[in-house]
């Protein structure tokens, strides 16, 4: 018996000695630990992909992806289970899950700013308490019935307190991503919605720390220590832990890397508290979460702090998580109509108490009633907290198998339907002046041009700023040009703050965040320098959203700033080999809608290095452009651009004029503009040359064309009319027309950059995303107020 005894306590190896030696390597606990990473990252990052169509937040992909695992699915196989998940190897799965859930909730922390919560308005904060505690209240309720059917003999006190937390807390990393999503995070929707949750988060922390309390073997006098011991921790954290956090974060000054050894010390705090908040009895979490909450939000340090940790942590580690809960979770023990019924009767009173909750507290404080229901959907969000509570009731034996899946269900349901639903019931639309110069050619040439620069990476800077530089004119009223960064919106916490901080900022939104090596970022210094170096007018945006939303950041950006024209970046890179490189259909399809939605003229870069790799100063510009002129609207506004250009005295233009292939009506506009072009630019102008030639085949055109192709920049309309390239197919690229196509193939040219206009044109169908209200007042240099609906909103730049 005891040798029975002893084979069973054995303890798994570390690592295997490998197949050829007979072992199997699943019975060591590391290989077995890598299986079950790699199974759970691939199978959630598969689902997360599927429910990318919907809408949904990962924790959704993550949640089903650990009950596919558990004894739900997967799980129901003994020989996957046994082999995959044996229960000798559940300590070390959980220890990971639960180191990987320590740290996030640590950066859960770090994203909650106190003063933030301080400075909540009374709307927020009666919001707050009203969708407390109607779903905890509600919760409770719901708690007796499940004691005399499914949850008998469980002990009382703790099961009302922890059936009151989950049907009353609100993820609010969950939310965030939600809001960031739907682009709502910048709204005073989206604002009020944070500042909510974020006092619910608080709350719902020390309501669960009084649950944990309460659910322990000993006696009332022992839950009293707990609580009170837990109180003196936190008291502590802020009387000794804080001051040598700031010390820390004081020498950790902007533009300067952050020091090793503080990233470790902190690091290893962030432990040293779990283990604190373990001894006292309130789990390991409240001290991780604590310590985030007290980390200098002023400053780099806890930016570097999250760019180390959130990575690794949420992409590796807390899936594990989810499997951990997905493995206690069963959902075949909700079985009859019993079962089934309580399951719905919890939803409802989830649904009810916090939707309900939030509503009536809206109303109250004047929240318009279509705003008002949405907040009560978004505040209805559950997520990993929630995870959080229903395992530590499990593991507690406060929940059973039953009651256990059924909240699991409950915090799914409830998820899951926030972004349709919201999408559904709150479509604001974006509004906003009208305004007129919407193209480059105008009838007042000395209107001041205004023009939006988007950019993907820092390797597209400097052909912005040199393209910047030649089209700065010399007229009284200069350029103003918008650059705006396009990131793509990630899981990463970091990506949720870079949007909220816009918000905060009430300025154009400059990425002052500092890298792992405390380099600032390149693009502030880079526009900063040109600035200060040029005539030009710069102002730094950011627009951080989906790719296959992000062309509104643009469009409704465009209007705002009154842009005449909306220059992207070609979704192919040039490479040092000649041939283009393509970041994805994604991109290509972000021109695309553009384009389609465009309030004013848009521009398609080929960027093949515009004055090279590095930014041209102003008295060393010597370019030469090509503008091809077919004739029709587009190939105007690629010639008035040129007309522009050549102001500067770097500048060289070259005009190649192909004979009319419009009709009568586009011929007449074309010559009359032409005509204007040589009297008045032209005539006596060293810098510009014009050249007709009659349209022969597509060899003669294609000559033409290398003729010409000695330049630094072609500038072509996108719809010019030219038929012998209109039987090369464009298809792969029809966003930049016949000509743009031709030109921007790897074996035309390994030198040139091509510019691809699309003139505005008033008269055509257009798909507006901004509804034009002349009442409407805008500060056009900075995020002021775009009505959106009736919410003031502010963009991310």
């Amino acid at each position: 018996m005891a040798d029975e005894t002893a084979g069973a306590l054995k303890p798994m190896k570390a690592t295997s000695d490998g197949v050829f030696q007979g072992e199997n390597p699943l019975n060591s606990a590391l290989p077995l630990a890598i299986l079950q990473i790699c199974i759970v990252i691939v199978l959630t990052r598969v689902l997360a992909f599927m429910l990318r169509p919907l809408r949904q937040p990962r924790v959704i992909a993550e949640i089903i992806g650990g009950i596919l695992l558990g004894p739900s699915a997967l799980g129901r196989s003994t020989v996957f289970l046994n082999t995959v998940f044996p229960k000798h190897s559940l300590t070390v799965l959980d220890t990971l899950a639960n180191i990987g859930l320590l740290y996030f909730l640590f950066l859960v922390g770090l994203e909650l700013d106190l003063r933030a919560i301080r400075r909540t308005g009374t709307s927020a904060l009666v919001i707050a308490v009203a969708g407390i505690s109607l779903p905890f209240i509600m919760g409770i309720g719901t708690s007796y019935v499940l004691q005399q059917t499914v949850a008998r003999g469980v002990p009382t006190g703790p099961f009302l307190v922890f059936m009151g937390v989950a049907l009353s807390i609100t993820a609010f990393p969950v939310l965030a991503r939600i809001l960031a999503e739907l682009k709502l995070l910048t709204t005073d929707l989206g604002r009020m919605a944070m500042s909510a949750a974020a006092v619910n988060d608080v709350v719902a922390w020390i309501l669960l720390a009084l649950a944990i309390a309460l659910s322990g073997s000993g006696s009332p006098l022992v839950s009293l220590w707990v609580l009170l011991t837990g109180a003196g921790f936190v008291l502590a954290a802020f009387v000794f832990l804080r001051p040598v956090l700031n010390w820390m974060a004081r020498r950790s000054p902007e533009g300067e890397p952050v020091k090793e050894l503080y990233i470790c010390a902190t690091l290893a705090i962030v432990l040293a508290a779990g283990f604190a908040t373990d001894t006292i009895g309130i789990h390991a979490l409240f001290g991780a979460f604590i310590v985030g909450i007290i980390v200098p939000k002023e400053g780099p340090f806890a930016g570097v702090l999250l760019e180390k940790v959130e990575d690794l942590i949420s992409g590796l580690f807390l899936p594990l998580y989810f499997v951990s809960s997905g493995l206690k979770t069963n959902v075949m023990t909700i079985k009859g109509r019993e079962s089934w019924a309580l399951l719905v009767l919890v939803v409802g009173t989830a649904c009810i108490g916090k939707i309900g909750g939030t509503l009536i507290a809206s109303l109250v404080v004047r929240v318009p009633f279509r705003e008002a229901i949405t907040l009560g959907f978004l505040m209805n969000t559950k997520g990993l907290v929630e995870l959080i509570v229903l395992n530590i009731g499990k593991d507690r034996h406060v929940l059973n198998d039953e009651t256990f899946a059924i909240l699991v269900l409950m915090a799914l349901i409830t998820t899951f339907i926030t972004t349709p639903v919201v999408m559904a019931i709150y479509k604001p639309a974006w509004r906003g002046p009208p305004y007129k110069n919407r193209a480059v050619e105008r009838a007042n040439s000395n209107d001041e041009f205004r023009m939006m620069a988007c950019f993907h990476s820092t390797r597209n800077i400097p052909t912005i700023i040199n393209l910047m530089e030649s089209s700065r004119g010399k007229r009284k009223r200069g350029i103003t040009v918008y650059a705006m960064h396009l990131v793509e919106l990630s899981e990463r916490s970091s990506a949720i703050s870079m949007v909220h901080k816009a918000r905060r900022n009430g300025m154009p939104f400059w990425n002052r965040r500092c890298n792992g090596d405390g380099d600032v970022d390149q693009l502030v210094i880079a526009f900063e320098t040109y600035q200060q170096l040029s005539r030009v007018s710069i102002r730094a945006m950011t627009a951080i959203s989906d790719l296959h939303t992000i062309h509104e950041d643009i469009v409704t950006s465009a209007h705002q700033k009154r842009a005449a024209l909306i220059v992207l970046p070609f979704h192919k890179l040039h490479q040092m080999d000649g041939h283009m490189e393509s970041l994805g259909d994604q991109y290509q399809h972000i021109n695309q809608r553009v384009l389609h939605h465009a309030p004013c003229s848009v521009g398609i870069l080929v960027d093949r290095g515009l004055g090279g790799a590095a930014q041209v100063a102003a008295s060393d510009v010597s370019y030469t452009i090509v503008v091809i002129f077919f004739g029709g609207r587009d190939d105007r506004e690629a010639l008035a651009y040129g007309m522009r250009m050549v102001e500067h005295p770097g500048i060289a233009l070259h005009v190649l004029r192909f004979s009319p292939q419009t009709d009568a009506g586009d011929r007449a506009t074309d010559n009359a503009f032409l005509e204007d072009f040589r009297t008045n630019v032209a005539n006596g102008n060293e810098s510009v040359q014009y050249k007709e030639k009659q349209v022969g085949g597509k060899a003669e055109v294609i000559e033409a064309f290398k003729e010409a192709g000695r330049c630094n920049l072609f500038l072509v309309g996108q719809g010019a009319p030219c038929t012998p390239l209109a039987d090369r197919s464009t298809d792969d690229c029809p966003e930049l027309g016949p000509v743009g196509s031709y030109l921007a193939l790897p074996e035309f040219s390994t030198v040139a950059s091509v510019l691809v206009m699309k003139q505005y044109d008033p008269t055509a169908k257009h798909y507006d995303l901004v509804e034009e209200v002349a009442e409407i007042a805008v500060d056009v240099d900075t995020p002021g107020p775009s009505n959106r609906g009736t919410d003031t909103s502010f963009r991310a730049g």
